[in-house]
């Protein structure tokens, strides 16, 4: 289980808050990977941050989308 943190942020231009959040990485999942991504649109709750972070490693080829 992953538990997703809120931040406050005070003196950026563009974000009042930032989302952030650890999970498992590498192919074994022995390392941790520590994941943040401000709250500027499109991200606009918890759940887009975590959308916009899966997409963000799709494009870079971080991983691959599986099939259903």
């Amino acid at each position: 289980m992953v538990t997703l943190k809120f931040f406050d942020l005070t003196g950026h231009p563009k974000a009042k808050r930032a989302f952030g959040w650890s999970q498992p990485d590498g192919n074994d999942n022995k390392t941790e990977r520590f994941v943040a991504v401000l709250e500027i649109p499109p991200v606009d709750s918890p759940e887009t941050a975590v959308k916009m972070s899966i997409y963000s490693d799709i494009k870079q080829g971080k991983i691959t989308p599986s099939k259903p």
